[in-house]
């Protein structure tokens, strides 16, 4: 799944922003405590994500997928002062920890904690965003997409996780018993035929596509 070197990884962090104490300890509680702690975005990718959030300095962002809140924290860095960022995940277990760490952070009132299938959610919100960040079920990807990018305000980016699926999606006719990297390459192939985006695929950790809204 990570395709950085890990010597060259420690490098780049250790000379890189380091993490908040908040975002250290959600870090070391989902690695030791959480399900699934590989779905964290981790040291390295959470500073990309800030990065981008804070040369958009988005007024609102979405993010699909809120996992234990180290994301959502990270892109909040760069939300404008009267900013607002919404975040959907559909685990009802993780709810009330994660919010705790929102309550704890600097973005506690800028933050709106969503609880449902993302699918049915998304329709329902009135805002129009700057940022997006996807990193939900693979399955949905592309009705994710198609989603947002009507609620995009041009030139928007949509930041989209694990397009890389392991390796495996650079092979995919020897990875067919695999239906998330089948998802992910048909999903690839469906942005890279979109003449309405620019596009580019980072091999950070697993994969994240940065999209930039050039048309409505």
């Amino acid at each position: 799944m990570d395709f950085v070197d890990k010597n060259i990884e420690k490098y780049v962090e250790a000379l890189s922003d380091k993490e908040s104490p908040l975002l250290k300890e959600i870090n070391e509680y989902t690695i030791n405590h959480v399900h699934q702690p590989r779905m964290l975005s981790g040291h390295l990718q959470g500073r990309i994500l800030s990065f981008i959030s804070k040369i958009k300095h988005p007024k609102n962002i979405l993010e699909i997928g809120t996992y234990t809140g180290y994301s959502a924290l990270c892109l909040a860095e760069g939300l404008q002062d009267d900013g607002k960022l919404v975040t959907i995940d559909k685990d009802k277990s993780l709810y009330e920890k994660v919010n705790n760490y929102f309550n704890r952070s600097n973005y506690k009132n800028k933050i709106e904690q969503k609880i449902g299938e993302a699918i049915k959610i998304i329709p329902e919100i009135e805002l129009k965003f700057d940022l997006v960040f996807i990193d939900a079920d693979k399955k949905n990807y592309k009705n994710y997409f198609d989603q947002v990018i009507h609620k995009l305000n041009k030139g928007g980016i949509i930041i989209v996780d694990n397009v890389l699926w392991k390796g495996k999606v650079t092979d995919i006719s020897k990875n067919q018993n695999d239906k998330i990297a089948v998802y992910i390459n048909d999903f690839n192939e469906y942005i890279k035929k979109n003449k309405k985006v620019s596009k580019l695929i980072l091999p950070v950790r697993d994969g994240l596509t940065l999209i930039i809204k050039d048309e409505n």
